[in-house]
C-alpha cells in the first residue's frame, strides 16, 4: 500500500503548511482572546477574516471527495491535509471549511440530498455562509445503541411532526447554525434497523428550543458549543426527509465512516504537535543539574510517543486506503480499529506532554489541556470504544468459524 503523496497533494500540503505558518499559528492567541473578550456566542472575527484568504488560496472544502462540490481528493490524499489542520483545531478546520459537524452534514447532502435540499442547504454550507448541527444523541436512552432513539417523526398530511429531546448537539449554539439533521423514529413497528429516519429541520422552526449549552471538562467550546435541544411539535415539510422513511441507519453508516476517520486524522495532527512541544520544552528546562531532555524517563516518553503516533498513522492510512478501494462497508472493521486506537494514542501523547510541561501543561498558557479535553470526547463521539471493540470482535469471530 504505497502512501506516497501525489504531485497534487504535495502542492496542497505545501500551500497548507505555508498558510498555517503565516495565518493560523500566529493568530491562535488572537483567536482565544477574541472569544474571551467578545460575545462568546458570536462568530470569531479572526476566523471570518481568514476564510476568504483560505478560499482564495484554493484551500477550501478539501474534505469532499466529490469534485463537483469539493476538492475531489481520496481519503488517502486528504489524510495528510486533515492532519495538518488538526494541529490547530478547532481554529484551523473552520478556516478551511473542513470542520465537524458541517463536513459530515455536507457529505450527507451530497450523497443523499435532493437537488432542492442541496440548493437550499448544501450550497450555503459549501460557501461557509451558514453552519449546521446533527441531532441524534438523547439524554434519556443509551444512544450508543441507536435503536434506542425515541424521538418521534410522525407524518401529518404534507408535513412531519417532530418531538424529542436531544443533547450533545454540537454546533447548535453558533448563531450561524441554520439547519439540523434530526434522527428519530418514524415507524416503531418496522424491522429494527428500518424504524429510524433522518430529516432536515431549520433551527428557526417553531418548537425548536436550545435549553442549555453543555461544557466539556469545563470548556464550553464557544461559539461552537454542544447543546441540549428540545423539539416540541416541530412541523417540517415532507420534502425535508432524507432519502426516504426508514433510511436513517443507512444514512448514519454513510455519514459516520468518514466522520470517524476525520476525527482520527485530526487527532494525529494534535499528537504530533504535542510531541514537538514536549521536545522543545525539555530541551530548555533544567532540573537536578541537567536538561530534562537528558533524563531517561523523558527520553522514554518521547520514544513511546513517536512509536505510537507512527503506528496510529499507518492504521489510519490503511483504513483510508480500504475506504477508497473497497468502500466504507467492507472497511468497517478497520474504521472501528482506528476509532479505538487513535484517540487513546492521542490522550497518552498529550498526557506525557502535559507532564513534561509541569504546571504549565494544565494551564491555558499552552494548548495541551484543551486538546486533552477534546481528545477525550472522541472516545465517545461517533460511538464509544466499547461498541467498536464489540464490532471488531464479532468480525474476528466470524472469520474463525
Amino acid at each position: 500500500m504505497p502512501f506516497d503523496y501525489s504531485p497534487r497533494v504535495q502542492d496542497l500540503r505545501k500551500r497548507l503548511v505555508a498558510f498555517m505558518d503565516e495565518h493560523i499559528y500566529p493568530n491562535e492567541v488572537t483567536f482565544r482572546r477574541q472569544i474571551r473578550e467578545g460575545d462568546r456566542w458570536e462568530p470569531v472575527p479572526i476566523v471570518e477574516e481568514l476564510k476568504p484568504r483560505a478560499q482564495a488560496a484554493g484551500l477550501w472544502n478539501l474534505f469532499l471527495p466529490d469534485s463537483e462540490y469539493g476538492a475531489g481528493l481520496t481519503n488517502v490524499e486528504y489524510a495528510p491535509l486533515c492532519e495538518i489542520m488538526g494541529r490547530a483545531a478547532p481554529f484551523a478546520p473552520e478556516v478551511f471549511n473542513c470542520s465537524a459537524p458541517d463536513t459530515g452534514n455536507m457529505e450527507v447532502l451530497v450523497r443523499y440530498g435532493t437537488p432542492e435540499q442541496r440548493r437550499q442547504w448544501l450550497e450555503p454550507l459549501l460557501a461557509g455562509r451558514i453552519r449546521s448541527c446533527f441531532a441524534m444523541t438523547e439524554p434519556d436512552v443509551a444512544s450508543s445503541d441507536a435503536t434506542n432513539i425515541q424521538s418521534a417523526i410522525v407524518r401529518t398530511g404534507d408535513c412531519y411532526t417532530l418531538n424529542g429531546r436531544k443533547w450533545w448537539t454540537s454546533g447548535a449554539g453558533d448563531p450561524r447554525c441554520r439547519i439540523a439533521i434530526f434522527m428519530g423514529k418514524s415507524d416503531p413497528a418496522a424491522e429494527k434497523h428500518r424504524q429510524q429516519s433522518m430529516i432536515l429541520v431549520p433551527m428557526d422552526a417553531a418548537g425548536v428550543t436550545i435549553r442549555r449549552m453543555l461544557p466539556v471538562f469545563g470548556y464550553d467550546d464557544a461559539p461552537h458549543g454542544h447543546a441540549e435541544v428540545t423539539f416540541e411539535d416541530v412541523r417540517v415539510p415532507v420534502s425535508n426527509i432524507l432519502l426516504g422513511e426508514g433510511r436513517g441507519f443507512e444514512i448514519a453508516q454513510g455519514r459516520l465512516g468518514p466522520g470517524r476517520i476525520h476525527h482520527c486524522m485530526r487527532l494525529i495532527g494534535i499528537a504530533e504537535r504535542a510531541l514537538e512541544a514536549m521536545c522543545q520544552r525539555v530541551k530548555g528546562r533544567v532540573a537536578f543539574g541537567k536538561p530534562l531532555a537528558e533524563q531517561g524517563t523523558i527520553r522514554a516518553d518521547i520514544a513511546e510517543s513517536r512509536i505510537e503516533i507512527e503506528q496510529a498513522r499507518l492504521l489510519t492510512m490503511n483504513a483510508a486506503h480500504l475506504m477508497d478501494t473497497v468502500g466504507n462497508k467492507v472497511a468497517r472493521g478497520e474504521l472501528a480499529m482506528v476509532k479505538v486506537v487513535v484517540p487513546r494514542m492521542a490522550l497518552r501523547v498529550l498526557d506525557r506532554a502535559i507532564q513534561a510541561h509541569g504546571a504549565a501543561g494544565v494551564s491555558d498558557d499552552v494548548f495541551l489541556a484543551n486538546a486533552w479535553a477534546h481528545a477525550r470526547t472522541i472516545r465517545l463521539a461517533d460511538g464509544p470504544d466499547e461498541v467498536h471493540r464489540e464490532a471488531i470482535a464479532k468480525q474476528e469471530l466470524r472469520k474463525n468459524t
